[in-house]
């Protein structure tokens, strides 16, 4: 089967290092070659479009909607140069409108889409470990599982139309945000009544949630990685697709709001590049006037 792989930025490298476990071969592309990872063993192409060329199957891996667009639509976009019966797989987290374009578009040109975010951490990608949401048509999303299952720990079929894939990934993000923010000025309250956070953590996980997921962030928190995992940017950027997406259904959802406040400050004081978890707890820290 010949795969084309575009976006080899921190989740792209490690999702197309998996493929080529599997045993696929693959043809890639980055937007920007010098930014883009290294992937030995793959054969790299010069365009969207030649990375394309024949391939069977199309996997994308993307930042933004901006991206999608300059990659798939624009003047020398792939969807063109896919030819019918080629199956595209969305990897990124984008908005849900543009999912429906895709939806649209890729049945006018008899194209199969099958949308498919992933759950975790680059490293948690290079594990193998990844949770995958994904929607499409029956035939589409049974093409795509060999494809899928090698990088990932599970995976869950929502239906058949590929947004609602996009949407329970924003869902998911902005639980983690919500998180994040509850466990930042839950640690912020322990270290004004001099509880060590990471007593805090263990004694309040052991007792309630027994969650690898707190246990995993509290870490982040408490001990920043000398490489951000994902960035303040890019929750911030996840949160307001979400805020887009609700306000689409006339939804209001007002703790969104409160964070979209708290990460717009953290991006105005120059925080946007931080690890998201790290910079949430910042900024906790700073708005009770103890960081």
């Amino acid at each position: 089967m010949k795969i084309a792989f575009l976006g080899l930025g921190k989740m792209g490298v490690p999702i197309a290092r998996r493929l080529m476990a599997a045993g696929n071969e693959l043809t890639v592309w980055n937007r920007t070659p010098k930014r883009g990872g290294s992937l030995e063993g793959a054969a790299v192409a010069a365009t969207a479009v030649e990375t394309v060329h024949a391939a069977e199957v199309v996997l994308t891996s993307l930042f933004d909607d901006a991206a999608h667009e300059e990659v798939l639509f624009g003047a020398a976009g792939i969807l063109d140069a896919m030819g019918p019966g080629v199956l595209h797989i969305s990897l990124s987290t984008i908005t849900v409108a543009l999912s429906d374009r895709l939806t649209a578009e890729h049945a006018r040109r008899e194209q199969l889409y099958v949308a498919a975010p992933v759950f975790g951490r680059p490293n948690i990608a290079e594990e193998a470990r990844l949770w995958i949401v994904a929607a499409g048509a029956d035939n589409a999303v049974s093409k795509a599982r060999p494809l899928l299952e090698p990088l990932s720990r599970g995976i869950s079929v929502i239906g058949r139309e590929p947004s609602k894939a996009h949407a329970l990934k924003l869902g998911g993000n902005f639980l983690i945000s919500a998180m994040i923010h509850s466990l930042s000025e839950a640690f912020v309250y322990a270290e004004g009544q001099g509880i060590d956070p990471a007593a805090f953590l263990e004694t309040v996980n052991s007792a309630l949630f027994q969650s690898s997921f707190y246990a995993a962030y509290g870490s982040v928190m408490l001990q920043p990685p000398e490489r951000p995992g994902a960035s303040i940017k890019l929750g911030a950027k996840d949160l307001n697709l979400l805020r887009e997406a609700a306000a689409n259904r006339h939804t209001r959802l007002s703790l969104a709001e409160n964070l979209a406040d708290v990460f717009a400050e953290a991006e105005q004081l120059g925080l946007g590049d931080e690890d998201w978890a790290v910079g949430q707890y910042r900024m906790a820290q700073r708005r009770s006037g103890r960081g």
